[in-house]
């Protein structure tokens, strides 16, 4: 009898820590998913839904999917959760493609069953999210059937030989679990990804979610250390986390193993790609920038020097990031150096220790001809750009911003 209480009890225990392994594993792969950042509300609770995401078909929201059995996930089985994630197919219709099924479809069976564990334990809070407000027919959801017939490609994931283990690793945080194509792809007029430009960068909540293929991101000076930093800590040398990406570090990235960190990076960097140093170098002149932007530096001095220094080299991560060094001053696009601008940027907090202050927008003070110049006297300096920004493509830009209300105060 005894004997065969011990067995008992040895097994429970094991079970027992067997269930709560699974539960952590569940919580880590939430947290690699990015799911928080889109289940909640800002303010709101954690996972309970009501996130607005704006569309060109009109705004989603985000729904519940704590277990409670009347407005979240909790009538949901194994098979029900599994349809959600790799095939869009939810209890009342076709998900829309805001939920990333179309990368979720590569998570395999066991991270699927762990999430699944993890998510059903969670407190179950009753809340229902906003109704969505789509044009016709874009509400009609059985259309979505057609959408993915059309544009749901359930490729494999691809996987090359020659590469390492680590670099195969990142190749599934990226594309499948992290998803980070779904924001970093440009889409097409039904809004789905253009698989053939995949990482290449897209416009998104009046931001310019950048090109990081490789080729690009050493362009832009970005190295193994510069990354692990801004992944883990929203700030580098070369640019810091705003926008969607900020919460994506905060809450997805941050909380990552070091291992994993190290994988996404090798993979964004490529093992076989030129080194930054080799891509970047010394680009920009100062002096000729002054010389041939002469009301752009006047403004620079004028309106980012006390924060970011009349030679561009900023004060602390924590205050004002680099110019001389911004990513974001030698990318390709000056999309963000224009939006930052005219938008500002809030202050932002990672944890107790870790905040950022925020920067004014200064929409009003400068008008499209002002921020060309300031905008070229930066990339001439600091990314050097061969092609100026004209007033038009900041009017543009402008136009953009205040049709979807990123402006703030009118003008």
């Amino acid at each position: 009898m005894h004997k065969f209480f011990f067995t008992f009890l040895l097994l429970a225990i094991g079970g027992n820590a067997a269930a709560q392994a699974d539960v952590e594993k569940g919580r880590y792969l939430a947290a690699a998913g990015d799911c928080v950042a889109c289940h909640t509300a800002t303010n709101g609770r954690p996972f309970i839904g009501g996130r607005p995401f704006h569309t060109p078909f009109g705004t989603l929201y985000s729904t519940n999917i704590t277990p409670d059995k009347k407005t979240g996930i909790g009538n949901y089985t194994l098979e029900d959760f599994t349809a959600a994630m790799r095939r869009g197919e939810g209890a009342h219709g076709n998900l829309y493609p805001a939920m990333p099924y179309t990368s979720y479809y590569l998570i395999p069976d066991e991270d699927i069953a762990s999430l699944y564990t993890y998510f059903m334990q969670l407190p179950a809070v009753e809340y229902s999210a906003p109704g969505n407000d789509l044009f016709f027919p874009a509400n009609l959801r059985f259309g979505l059937k057609f959408w993915n017939w059309i544009f749901f490609d359930k490729a494999s994931l691809s996987q090359p030989e020659g590469k390492s283990p680590e670099w195969q690793r990142g190749n599934y945080l990226v594309n499948g679990l992290g998803h980070c194509g779904e924001c970093h792809t440009p889409r097409n007029f039904a809004f789905a990804v253009k698989s053939d430009e995949k990482l290449a960068g897209n416009i998104l909540e009046g931001w310019d979610a950048v090109d990081i293929r490789s080729a690009s991101l050493h362009r832009q000076g970005w190295d193994k250390e510069q990354l692990r930093l801004l992944f883990t800590t929203g700030a580098s040398e070369r640019g810091t986390a705003f926008g969607e990406m900020f919460s994506v570090v905060k809450h997805s990235l941050s909380h990552l193993s070091e291992s994993d960190i190290d994988a996404i990076i090798t993979y964004l960097l490529d093992d076989s790609a030129e080194s930054s140093e080799n891509v970047a170098g010394n680009v920009g002149n100062p002096q000729v920038a002054a010389e041939q932007h002469t009301q752009g530096r006047a403004d620079f001095v004028a309106y980012c020097a006390g924060c970011h220094g009349r030679e561009g080299r900023g004060v602390t991560l924590s205050f004002a990031p680099p110019m001389d060094r911004s990513a974001a001053v030698r990318g390709d696009s000056p999309y963000n150096t224009i939006a930052v601008i005219l938008r500002g940027l809030p202050a932002q907090r990672m944890d107790r220790t870790n905040a950022r202050a925020g920067m004014p927008s200064f929409h009003l003070e400068l008008d499209d001809t002002r921020v060309a110049g300031l905008v070229n006297f930066m990339r001439t300096a600091w990314g050097g750009a061969e092609e100026p920004v004209t007033p038009q493509e900041v009017e543009k830009i402008r136009r953009q911003l205040r049709e979807e209300d990123y402006l703030g105060a009118a003008e």
